[in-house]
Formats: structure tokens, C-alpha cells, sequence
């Protein structure tokens, strides 16, 4: 009788282990500005590139894209036959030389997950002739909620704030952080939260480190490239910060540069590719 019970035990272990194993999930999240202006603005070829990193996130559970202007085309035929894309705010008709967000987040996840993803504009921006230009681009944020197929939910802000170095681009970066912050803080049920994309705050430079700073705190936010060295060619604008909830946490398993985004002719793009894989429990 006694080796009996033991016998159950023994079956009985694996189980249980495998099933609280089974509770968390993981994923590995891209985050990539695709240098994507118009061709009259780059030098290079970008009806080569865009279908390559179409392809590449396929690798991804999700991507996270800024800078997708003018070659979405080119981009969707590299993607997935299951993938999920949605494209961020396009503008409107008053300023028809204007283009949209330039976000797009594409989804590669399994069955039994949820996406719901809302679009936002800055009401705020600088530089028409001036500057970096970026008021002919109608930046802005995504906020994309995932829910887990056990019914666990974490949020996702993709965005590509103001760039430019003057004083009034500084302005109007600090104003778009402010414009995230209201947004999530109306929403009451926003716990566990990954805030993503091009922030354009140079890591050189103390005025954007103390937007940063500002930012991070009013969020309880987390960067999780703190201590994780990338390519020198690169300018730090770049970003994953996390914060996490008390229901949903993450573990973050790696984080770093994606150095596949190179063809013979170069990288794909300006920017570097950044990825977190995490676990969520």
C-alpha cells in the first residue's frame, strides 16, 4: 500500500509542475523605427528593405514599428499569412501634404489571445519649415491591450514622439510625455504597462535624461536597457520601459539589439532593432 501511494505521488508531481508551468506565457516583443520618409528624403532603397523587415517580424510575437510612412505596401508583402497589423492615426484631408503616425504593431500571436489597440494624436508639435519637420507628421501613440488566454490583461504604448534638437522641440516632447501620462491615467484598469518606440530623448543629452527622469516616475516605469550595451553607431533614442502590476507581472528573460537587421548593403534602417523576450505570470 505504502509504494502504491508513492507511485501516485510520483505521477501526481509532474502534472502539477507542468501545469503550473503551462500558467505563464512568454512572447518576444520588437521595437524598430524603419526609416520610412518618402524616397525624395533617403538615400537609399526602400522598396528592397521594407519587405525584408516585413519578413523579419515574423520572428516576433509582437512588433512594435514607427517611421511606417510611405512603404506599408512594401512592408505587408513580407508579412506572415497569419500576421495581425494595425496601423496608427492617418491624418486628416486639412493638410494633404501631411502623412499619418507612421506606427504600425504587428501581431503574431497563438490562438486564445486578444488585441484591441486605440490610436491617439499629439495635439502638440514642433517644426512646419524648421526644425526636424515633424509637425507634417500627425505623431502619436498607440495604447494596445493584450489579454492572455487565461484573462490576464497588460497594456502596450507604441509611439514616435517630436524630434529636433532646438528648445521648442524639447517643448513639444515633454508635452506629448504629459499627453501619454493623461492618457493612461484615465484609463483605471491600465496596471501592467510597456511603454515603446522612438522617444527621440538623446541619452547625451541632460534636458531629455530629466524629461526621462520625469516621466518614468509619474509612471512607475522601469528601462529595461538600463545596463545592456548596444551598438556604438547607434544614438540612444530608443526605448522599453516597463511598470509592473500587482495581478500581471513580468520576467524579463533577455533584452538586446536584433544584429539580423542588415543586409549586404547596410542596416535596414537608421535605428536600431530592439527586442525583450519576457515571461508573464
Amino acid at each position: 500500500m505504502k509504494y502504491k501511494f508513492l507511485l501516485i505521488i510520483y505521477l501526481l508531481i509532474p502534472f502539477e509542475v507542468f501545469s503550473l508551468e503551462d500558467e505563464n506565457f512568454s512572447l518576444n516583443i520588437l521595437v524598430y523605427n524603419t526609416h520610412g520618409l518618402p524616397e525624395i528624403f533617403i538615400d537609399d532603397n526602400p522598396k528592397k528593405r521594407f519587405p525584408i523587415i516585413g519578413e523579419k517580424t515574423r520572428d516576433f510575437n509582437i512588433s512594435l514599428l514607427q517611421e511606417d510612412y510611405s512603404h506599408h505596401e512594401e512592408l505587408s508583402s513580407g508579412l506572415g499569412k497569419g500576421s495581425i497589423a494595425f496601423r496608427g492615426g492617418m491624418g486628416t484631408l486639412l493638410c494633404p501634404f501631411c502623412t499619418g503616425s507612421g506606427l504600425t504593431s504587428i501581431f503574431n500571436l497563438p490562438d486564445g489571445w486578444s488585441i484591441d489597440v486605440e490610436n491617439e494624436t499629439y495635439e502638440d508639435c514642433s517644426g512646419w519649415l524648421r526644425g526636424a519637420n515633424d509637425c507634417f507628421a500627425y505623431k502619436g501613440f498607440q495604447i494596445i491591450k493584450i489579454t492572455t488566454p487565461d484573462e490576464k490583461d497588460f497594456y502596450i504604448i507604441n509611439t514616435h514622439m517630436d524630434a529636433g534638437r532646438r528648445d521648442s522641440d524639447r517643448h513639444a516632447r515633454e508635452k506629448q510625455l504629459k499627453h501619454i501620462v493623461s492618457a493612461i491615467k484615465k484609463k483605471k484598469d491600465i496596471k501592467t504597462l510597456i511603454v515603446a518606440g522612438d522617444l527621440n530623448l538623446n541619452s547625451k543629452d541632460p534636458g531629455d535624461m530629466e524629461l526621462l527622469k520625469q516621466f518614468k516616475n509619474e509612471l512607475f516605469l522601469t528601462d529595461t536597457f538600463k545596463d545592456t550595451q548596444i551598438d556604438k553607431r547607434w544614438s540612444i533614442l530608443d526605448y522599453i520601459l516597463i511598470k509592473q502590476g500587482e495581478d500581471v507581472r513580468f520576467k524579463i528573460n533577455s533584452v538586446g539589439e536584433d544584429r539580423s537587421f542588415f543586409t549586404e548593403e547596410g542596416p535596414l534602417s537608421d535605428h536600431p532593432a530592439l527586442f525583450i523576450e519576457l515571461s508573464i505570470y
